[in-house]
């Protein structure tokens, strides 16, 4: 029988140690960052009820959910039609659950069902979501979400307080060339409401939406696709299209949004938003007022941002904005919120692809070796003892391995120090510490750990 060809699932990765250190410094710094500013971690599961994911993520993004099959139903019922509740009017009939498809949605079931939370409540939360969606670079199937989020508020403050974490984490991470673009929701309304396309208001926005991937063309026959008249599709190109400074674009919406119902609210948040992100000391050069930026999920509410590289052109690198009606939606009332999350999986490839990562060493500073059976028990000894002082050490675990083997280990894994307690160390109460021939010194044993320690720093892995 031929052997199976092993493979993982399209769009999912294994991650092999010099990787997931990658990952894990990446997330580390994101982290600090989130709790410099006072958010607290939380975690939830990675399946959710289908109820509570539907109607929450729009059109596309539920058509991205990892649908879980009904517990009880077989696939012999569902061929032979004998599971009498299926029909296939609908996938709740043979779906109860789902994998997280974000983690807005599942935050904002948690804060539902914690009522007694402080508020405002301010949460950060990494952990792995799933999309069916076609595998491209730097976009998988399964991949963490960083995000942080503030419930209980709908001050600008919030908002800005978000974006400016955001940039911090980006500036940190040290990227220089990117901005994070800023709309409004309420802008949005103001245009679809100047040009009288209530009606066509979620072909409008979803067309828009698309705009940085198809551009002005491609969003004009999207219009016209959908069947939006062409005397509105052409004002709202125009409307979108419109060029200049921060204060240029605001007051452009104002003139033109101000006998709208939300535009002038949407104006006025905008030029707060900005005030107060100049006062937080975030980079004007790393900030963009657009009128075109959508972010497609319908649960937005009010201010929306994603954060793009301008070199490479990789896409986003974050995404977030206000949506203080989702959390209302499980407790029956209004709960304002704001967050972002920050992709994780883009950033990294960005970093590599520009060599921006450190040098990424192993955890393990000393490989204590066994020299023969007889001396085993003195390098568990030591071994033991390195670990006691926070000395990251591996004693060799197998067995009949040569001196010469063991050195070739301790290459293999990047590991920079070898300590060596043979018959004459043992016999003269000292351990050997090297990390080539030409490089050792022989130190009392009862004073390995310090002595260890500074060998480490002379290397720089102290």
């Amino acid at each position: 029988m031929a052997k199976a060809q092993l493979r993982t699932p399209p769009g999912m990765r294994d991650f092999a140690p010099a990787e997931k250190r990658r990952r894990e410094w990446v997330i580390n710094r994101i982290r600090k960052i989130f709790e410099r500013y006072g958010y607290d971690p939380i975690e939830t599961p990675s399946v959710e009820l289908f109820e509570t994911l539907q109607g929450k993520l729009g059109e596309e993004g539920e058509q991205l959910l990892f649908k879980i099959l009904r517990r009880g139903t077989s696939i012999d019922d569902l061929r032979t039609g004998k599971a009498s509740s299926v029909t296939v009017e609908s996938f709740a009939d043979v779906v109860d659950s789902a994998l997280r498809f974000d983690l807005t949605v599942p935050f904002a079931r948690f804060l539902a069902m914690h009522s007694d939370l402080p508020r405002p409540f301010k949460r950060y939360q990494i952990q792995p979501v799933w999309r069916a969606e076609r595998q491209q670079r730097g976009r998988y199937r399964e991949f963490y979400q960083c995000d942080v989020d503030v419930a209980g508020t709908d001050s600008m403050m919030a908002d800005a307080e978000i974006i400016a974490i955001v940039v911090e984490c980006l500036r940190d991470l040290g990227f220089t060339e990117f901005q994070t673009i800023i709309g409004h929701r309420k802008l949005l309304d103001g245009l679809v409401e100047v040009v009288g396309g209530q009606e066509f208001a979620t072909d409008i926005c979803t067309a828009i939406d698309k705009f940085d991937k198809i551009g002005r063309d491609g969003v004009e026959e999207e219009l016209r696709r959908r069947e939006v008249p062409a005397e509105m599709a052409a004002r709202v190109l125009e409307t979108i299209t419109t060029e200049g400074t921060t204060e240029e674009i605001l007051d452009f919406a104002e003139r033109a949004f101000e006998n709208t119902q939300n535009g002038p609210c949407g104006v006025a948040e905008t030029r707060e938003l900005f005030g107060i992100l100049a006062a937080l000391g975030v980079p004007k050069e790393n900030l963009r007022l657009d009128l075109r930026l959508v972010r497609g999920l319908d649960y937005y509410t009010g201010p929306v941002f994603e954060s793009v590289v301008t070199t490479p052109a990789i896409g986003s690198l974050s995404g977030g904005g206000r949506y203080d009606n989702l959390i209302g939606k499980f407790t029956g009332q209004p709960v304002p919120a704001v967050g972002t999350s920050v992709g994780v999986e883009r950033i990294i490839e960005v970093m590599k692809e520009f060599e921006m990562f450190p040098d990424m060493v192993g955890g393990t500073q000393v490989l204590v070796t066994v020299f023969a059976p007889e001396s085993r028990e003195a390098s568990i000894q030591l071994a033991s003892t390195l670990r006691a002082a926070g000395i990251a050490c591996e004693i060799d675990l197998r067995r009949k391995k040569g001196l010469k083997q063991q050195i070739t280990y301790a290459s293999n894994k990047g590991i920079p120090l070898i300590a060596v307690l043979g018959p004459d160390e043992i016999a003269e109460g000292t351990v050997t510490l090297r990390t080539g021939p030409k490089d050792q010194r022989q130190v009392p044993l009862a004073e390995a750990a310090a002595q260890v320690q500074r060998f480490l720093e002379e290397l720089g892995r102290g």
